[in-house]
């Protein structure tokens, strides 16, 4: 229990940045509330490739490489 809490904000903030390097708004994070679906939509988007080039989160991470 301590451990789920301790991690839980860390990894929120780490699928926010993965949203964000794809283009889309952190606030996709809540389709994870829709049961079954919302887990797919979430984990099709996290095995997306990044935008290329910039978006308006920011540069893309790739371009440093």
């Amino acid at each position: 229990m301590i451990y789920a809490l301790a991690t839980i904000l860390p990894a929120w903030g780490v699928l926010v940045r993965r949203l964000h390097d794809i283009g889309r708004s952190g606030w996709w994070m809540l389709i994870s509330c829709v049961p079954l679906v919302g887990g797919i939509i979430l984990f099709v988007f996290t095995v997306m490739d990044s935008q290329q080039g910039d978006n308006q989160f920011g540069a893309s991470p790739k371009a440093a490489l």
